[in-house]
């Protein structure tokens, strides 16, 4: 079964920290009835970087079996990360990046790596307001949970 995970973080709303988190899960079932589901989070005390990891998670660890996945993001520090596999070298280098420098946020990586394992992912990048519909809805996704205190179901399991 093909999943499309549509992400974005937004950097902006409460003023007491930056934004938070938008997911949409848009699959088609047994029957070809097509289903979409949105997930966001606002007011995350946390970095736009977090932010875009914490959307996939959440995106990812939605799903309950093993899926064919096409992940979309505007984020180039989640997509490229995988892409040009910047994280095995990570792994293989103890979490360090050149010149012994840490890499940043290596809880949400390690719980991303968690969540995909079972999944055959290709991380998409949608350059930002490319006119990407899906992308622009999770983009209006994730600055309407970050201009509000708004929960859309984050902790659901699809699939099932």
């Amino acid at each position: 079964m093909l999943v499309k995970i549509f992400t974005d973080g937004a950097a902006r709303g409460n003023p007491e920290g930056p934004g938070g988190y938008g997911t949409i899960l848009q699959y088609t079932d047994r029957t070809g009835t097509l289903h979409e589901r949105e997930y966001a989070q606002g007011y995350v005390k946390t970095t736009n970087n977090r932010m875009e990891l914490m959307a996939a998670i959440v995106g990812l660890e939605a799903l309950t079996r093993p899926c064919e996945v096409e992940l979309y993001s505007d984020s180039q520090y989640l997509v490229h990360a995988f892409t040009q596999h910047w994280i095995d070298g990570w792994i293989k280098k103890g979490w360090k990046r050149g010149g012994n420098e840490p890499v940043k946020n290596v809880d949400l990586w390690k719980r991303l790596l968690a969540a995909a394992q079972p999944h055959r992912i290709q991380f998409i990048w949608v350059k930002g307001h490319d006119g990407h519909p899906e992308n622009e809805r999770c983009d209006r996704l994730a600055t309407g949970a970050a201009d509000g205190d708004d929960l859309i179901e984050d902790s659901i399991n699809i699939l099932a």
